[in-house]
């Protein structure tokens, strides 16, 4: 049984890593799966992969940061897969581990745009629908450096709290419209995340001080499962929530 069937779900960040697994398992489920990110090659190759896979999918490049532009996705997306269902706002980058004294305006902004900004956009966009239809299921992909201090650099852990409390205001402002809003919170993942990353001397130590207690990275599929989870009828009771997956790392 596809617990997702006919379904639509829009994945941002979908071109790799967490939202590539996602946007495999949604359709692997039944749903209808619009995937976007800022390298259109990668969807592309995304978008066979599912394609082959016997799944629906349909895609669109586009940078989150631009109000105008994630308007578009989302016409794009209803006019070719149906009114959205599904929103999983997976789409973020690091801050080179920059301390509060080092981080830049520029990089600083960056991060804010893609981070929460972009969320918040996508987030706009759908809830009037939702709310017109009286459904509706919006994931969150935030991370432990939302719960805790020094997982990254300022700007990054800072944007990873502020999606957090996206999170829990939206959970709870539309719990009597039908609509659920959570978040995941991973750990550590085996993504490309960190490419490219030039990391401040002094954050990249403070961080690495901690990491000794971390007992292993996962694999994305592994947050993928609980994103099907989160969207699937199994979950109706959970809203306005933080879901760690971090192995055990915060436990600690």
């Amino acid at each position: 049984m596809h617990i997702l069937n006919n379904l639509t779900a829009f994945v941002t960040g979908a071109g790799s890593g967490i939202g590539k697994a996602i946007a495999h398992r949604y359709a692997a489920e039944g749903a209808n799966v619009f995937i976007t990110d800022i390298r259109e090659d990668r969807l592309l190759a995304v978008a066979d992969e599912i394609k082959q896979a016997g799944g629906k999918v349909a895609f669109q490049a586009g940078d989150l940061a631009d109000e105008n532009a994630v308007q578009s996705l989302i016409d794009t997306c209803r006019k070719q897969l149906g009114e959205i269902d599904i929103l999983v706002n997976n789409a973020g980058i690091l801050d080179n581990f920059m301390p509060a004294a080092e981080v830049s305006f520029d990089l600083w902004k960056r991060v804010m745009q893609v981070n929460i900004d972009g969320p918040f956009f996508t987030c706009h966009a759908v809830l009037p629908g939702m709310v017109e239809r009286g459904s509706g299921i919006i994931i969150n992909i935030s991370s432990i450096g939302g719960l805790q201090g020094s997982r990254a650099g300022a700007a990054y852990t800072t944007s990873k709290h502020a999606l957090i409390g996206l999170t829990k205001n939206i959970g709870f402002q539309y719990a009597t419209k039908g609509i659920r809003c959570n978040a995941i919170a991973p750990g550590g993942v085996n993504t490309a995340i960190t490419d490219g990353v030039q990391p401040s001397p002094f954050g990249y130590e403070r961080l690495m001080s901690g990491i000794g207690s971390n007992i292993r990275s996962a694999e994305p599929a592994e947050i993928a499962g609980v994103a099907l989870f989160l969207a699937s009828p199994d979950a109706s009771f959970v809203n306005g929530a933080v879901v760690t997956a971090d192995g055990g790392w915060t436990a600690y």
